[in-house]
């Protein structure tokens, strides 16, 4: 099972909305057995089960607090280095301590995109009657489940669309941004800060061919 399978399902859930609107009625609500209630984390769970994944999960529940405990509990709680399928816990301001969830679809610089059912565009984010995807930013995420997608053994490079390539790109800087310079480079990278060829920010991460020319032709006009 992967993470890729489990988003095509969400991502064919886009634009669904409740109905009527207002009421809390879905056919994710209907499939778990609590239809008329808020609906963010039954979406998930239903998204999981069509994928056949459902048992990648810790707990089957409609309580995005009570997925959490269980993912702490069984060891898949994760608060940083967030993956293309990890379950996404929200702390919105003025609401409960966990109160949405989505599907993480990417990462980026400064936060997720996500696959969400139960928000909006414009109007609740919590509950606002509709699958949308959202891009959340970090200080609201409280923590992800992290399902064991069959991926995370056997990485195979060679299946991979550009889509995921570039995704698992934008992962590796991430982690790389987050190591220290070596000792070897420390003392010449600290005069370049100290000239202000640089700010000393993510000193092991990549330089793309276009970086690595606007650098040269900088150092070329001095």
């Amino acid at each position: 099972m992967t993470a890729e399978k489990v988003l095509s399902i969400a991502r064919g859930e886009l634009g669904n909305t409740e109905s009527p609107a207002g009421s809390n009625r879905t056919k994710y609500g209907k499939w778990f057995g609590l239809d008329w209630n808020p609906w963010c984390m039954m979406f998930v769970m239903w998204c999981f089960s069509q994928a056949g994944a459902l048992g990648l999960l810790p707990k089957r529940t409609a309580s995005c607090g009570d997925l959490m405990r269980a993912a702490k509990a069984a060891g898949c709680w994760v608060t940083e280095d967030y993956r293309p399928g990890d379950v996404v816990i929200y702390d919105f301001p003025g609401g409960a301590a966990t109160d949405h969830t989505g599907i993480i679809e990417s990462v980026t610089a400064s936060g997720v995109v996500a696959i969400e059912g139960n928000t909006s565009q414009a109007g609740s984010q919590s509950n606002g009657g509709q699958v949308c995807r959202k891009s959340r930013k970090y200080n609201v995420i409280v923590g992800a489940v992290r399902p064991k997608f069959e991926e995370d053994d056997d990485l195979n490079i060679d299946k991979l669309t550009d889509t995921e390539l570039v995704r698992l790109a934008e992962r590796m800087q991430a982690a790389l941004a987050k190591q220290p310079v070596s000792a070897t480079l420390a003392p010449e990278f600290q005069e370049a800060q100290d000239r202000g060829v640089t700010d000393g920010t993510r000193p092991a991460a990549f330089v793309t061919r276009a970086q690595a020319a606007v650098m040269a032709l900088r150092a070329a006009k001095e």
